[in-house]
């Protein structure tokens, strides 16, 4: 159980595939000490995000993560092997249709008591003035939109489209940011007073790593931490890859999934690298276990929770919340 006088933060998780299994023990770790007030997710990172923003305690978050079946994530558009996927990434643009992860997404969050984003609203008094109504959410999850050539703050942006941020499903929101280009089918969003028809991919092809996303705009020191969680390593030489062994693809099939794999996990890190934003956010070593290797066994599976855990308490264990404001806040 987690203690009842946890300290309030905001939590901003990073996107990875597989990777983010991750996450979860650096989010039970910090649960320990902290209760998260708003929660940011991309990709992998959007779907503990909206489990989070819920508000299950550590122990809850661990059995929700114990129930997804890994191995069924890659699921297929027909029961035909080698054929049906290459069909789907002709036809719909992606190897998988994303079925079932989506599906277990919505069912896990209802029976949690969370549909849509309108079960979700914050409203506090204390928060930066300048957020409008329909930025007033526990959760936000990236997506990006290719046909518009823009970053999607979900449920925020969801007025651009002439839809109701209240009344998304936050299924939906989560599947669209899991959208990694031709792994996944994209998703589609349509708006309903033009009838103009987007096409949604993961939010890492813009922002893998939105720890900004919370930051004040006024000129009021932030009343709490923003911690920011990541999978990957900025010095890594692994290879960079979507599909299943794509080192092994040949010339232009292979350089197209080294550029998709490097947009979706690479997009931040300049920004990472500052000084300030490292002082909040501490990466996952998660090295040997590749972006869509969901076959990894239960053993793989511990060790990157084990992992996770280990990096949330060396960062605990360094970390300071007057020092961060007196260093990177200018607050006395």
């Amino acid at each position: 159980m987690s203690p009842p006088d946890r300290l309030p933060a905001d939590l901003v998780l990073e996107g990875g595939g597989v990777k983010g299994v991750a996450l979860v023990g650096a989010a039970v770790e910090l649960l320990r000490r902290y209760r998260f007030e708003r929660v940011a997710g991309s990709s992998a990172g959007a779907v503990l995000a909206a489990f989070l923003a819920t508000g299950l305690d550590a122990d809850g978050v661990l059995e929700r993560a114990s129930r997804l079946e890994y191995d069924r994530v890659p699921d297929a558009w027909a029961p035909v092997p080698v054929v049906a996927p290459a069909v789907g990434l002709l036809v719909r643009s992606g190897l998988h249709p994303g079925r079932y992860v989506a599906e277990w997404v919505r069912r896990e969050l209802a029976d949690l008591g969370v549909r849509t984003f309108g079960d979700l609203r914050r409203d506090d008094p204390g928060d930066d003035p300048a957020l409008a109504p329909w930025q007033r959410y526990r959760l936000v999850v990236t997506a990006t939109d290719v046909t518009r050539g823009r970053l999607l703050r979900l449920p925020w942006d969801y007025r651009d489209y002439g839809l109701d941020p209240d009344a998304q499903p936050v299924a939906d929101a989560v599947r669209a940011s899991l959208a990694i280009p031709y792994f996944f089918s994209p998703q589609t969003l349509r708006d309903p007073r033009t009838g103009r028809r987007s096409t949604l991919v993961d939010g890492g092809v813009l922002s893998n790593f939105p720890v900004e996303t919370f930051d004040r705009t006024d000129a009021a020191a932030p009343r709490w931490p923003t911690f920011g969680i990541g999978v990957g390593d900025t010095l890594s030489d692994e290879d960079a890859s979507v599909f299943p062994h794509g080192r092994l693809l040949p010339g232009p099939l292979g350089l197209l999934d080294s550029l998709v794999a490097t947009t979706v996990t690479a997009r931040d890190r300049s920004y990472l690298a500052q000084p300030c934003v490292r002082r909040r956010a501490f990466s996952i070593d998660t090295s040997g276990t590749g972006l869509t290797e969901f076959d990894i066994d239960e053993a793989e599976r511990a060790r990157l929770v084990a992992s996770g855990t280990a990096a949330a308490r060396d960062f605990l264990a360094g970390w300071s919340w007057e020092d961060y404001l007196r260093e990177c806040r200018g607050a006395g």
